[in-house]
This record gives structure tokens, sequence and C-alpha cells, in this order.
């Protein structure tokens, strides 16, 4: 699933693409896709302009001059597929980032001003659409559970983030870690990569750490997202090299996520791979010392 970084790398790519153009039309080629009622369609999202982006999570808004939003969450093979003046592409890394649009994997088709048209591509259509009034956009469920955002820069972030953590003692840190409730965007990269800096065993529980390692983990967390942003994220600019090559983003920042039996980047060990709370984990057995 696209992770923070990735969908704030979609929402900074789209705000200077499409903030300002109207929605002149929608062709929807999914219906499980679009989750809006038709005469709200027609009514307050036809004609639309798009007045600004935000991310909650890994959750896009996009909001319209309707007082309508687009809620869009990528899930798991989600992108969006801009087409106009340029190409751009961000969510899902497949060759749908470079095809003929719509393929088989295109969900929903967007018309916009300026003869521009966006494209939300989902091959396994976990993702979805949705279509709310601005002002209910916070009250959806899942947004009402979501823990606090870590790349804002709020002082008051370590205390909620070691409140809500402290609720999970008794799990592991990594399963801590992906739970949406204690802070908002880490998901399995994210979490594997801010254990290795903070030098924690991912099966470690929560109540064998001090209040500090914790926010050791959080500061390598809040590091690891900034250096993808930075990076570009899943982006079609990291999908496609400068020679033609499939490229990862992964390789410009990841020290132990999908590296297993290469070595770690800091101490030479072999980096290993074993399974955390249901996920694929990758750890250095030598600097993140098994808890006993």
């Amino acid at each position: 699933m696209p992770e923070l970084p990735e969908v704030e790398t979609v929402r900074r790519g789209l705000t200077r693409l499409i903030v300002g153009r109207r929605i002149l039309d929608i062709r929807v080629l999914n219906d499980k896709s679009f989750q809006a009622n038709a005469g709200d369609a027609k009514a307050f999202l036809l004609g639309t302009k798009v007045e600004a982006i935000r991310r909650r999570a890994k959750v896009l808004i996009i909001d319209l001059s309707s007082k309508y939003s687009l809620v869009i969450h990528l899930k798991m093979t989600g992108q969006l597929v801009f087409r106009g003046d340029e190409a751009w592409a961000a969510g899902h890394p497949t060759d749908s980032f470079v095809a003929d649009l719509p393929d088989r994997s295109t969900r929903i088709e967007f018309a916009l001003s300026g003869g521009a048209k966006l494209f939300f591509n989902d091959q396994r259509k976990f993702g979805w659409v949705k279509l709310l009034p601005t002002g209910e956009v916070e009250n959806l469920d899942f947004l009402r559970k979501v823990g606090p955002e870590p790349l804002t820069g709020d002082r008051d972030l370590p205390r909620q983030f070691l409140s809500n953590i402290r609720r999970r003692n008794n799990t592991t840190v990594k399963a801590a870690l992906l739970d949406q409730t204690v802070v908002a965007g880490i998901g399995n990269i994210y979490a594997d990569e801010s254990l290795w800096a903070a030098r924690i065993h991912p099966t470690t529980r929560v109540r064998d750490l001090s209040d500090a390692k914790l926010r050791t983990i959080l500061r390598a967390a809040i590091d690891v997202m900034n250096q993808s942003i930075a990076s570009g994220g899943s982006t079609m600019k990291n999908y496609i090299r400068a020679d033609g090559t499939k490229g990862n983003y992964l390789e410009k920042f990841a020290n132990v996520f999908r590296r297993d039996g290469l070595p770690c980047p800091r101490c030479g060990h072999e980096i290993l791979k074993t399974k955390v709370a249901g996920r694929g984990t990758h750890f250095c057995p030598k600097c993140q010392r098994s808890p006993k």
C-alpha cells in the first residue's frame, strides 16, 4: 500500500498540476471505484474548480469550489496519472505510469480544463474515490480514528505519540508502529527503516522500551519519510531512469527494506527477513539485537 511519503508526493505533484483547473467531465469505468450519488456528481463535481489538495494520513482530499471534496484512497495498487502539457504519475509503480491510457487498470477518467486528463488506475480495485461535502470529510470513521500527523512539526507530537503507543505496551514495537491510531501514515517500509535507524529489533515489546528509545524511533521515522519525499517517492521519474530502464525509488533511501541477503550498510552483517505482525520484516541481527 502506498505509504505517507508516497501519498504526500502525489499531493505535491497534483497541487502543481491541477489546482485552478476545472473538472469538465468524469467517466467511471468501474462503479465500485467511484462512490457518489449521480445527482451530487452532476451538481457538485462537474464544472467545479480544484481549489486545494490536502492529505490526512494516507488519504488525499481534493477540495472543490462547490464546497465538496473528492476523497481518494489509493489502497494497494492505486495510481493517479496526469496527462496534459506534461506527463506525470505517482502511486503504485507499474507500466501504467507510461502506458497509453485508459488501459486495463483505469477505473476513473477525469477531463480537466486546458485539455488535460487525470486517470485513477487501480489493478486490484481496492482503492476508491468518494465525493462528499467538505465539512463531512473529517467525520469519516477511519479518519476520526487516525493518530497525529508525523510531518507537521507539531511540538506536541512526541507526547501524543508516547501516550498512544503506551496503550500497545504488550505488543511488538513493529505492530504498534503499523497501528494507524498510534501515529498516522507509518506503514511497513518506514516501520522497518525507522527501527533499523534506532537499532531496535522489530519483535521488542513496547513495554521493554524507554520513553527515550520510543522518541528515537519516532524521530527516525520522521527522518526516513522526509528522505523518501525528497527522493520523489514512487513517481514516474523514479520508475523510468534517464536511460529508459526501470528504477526503484527505494534504492535512494532504504537501508533494510527489501534488502534481505545484502550487507547491512552500517555493520556489513547480512540483512534478514522474517514475519512480524503478519508483515514481511527486514532487519540486521547484529545492529538490532533480538530481545531476550
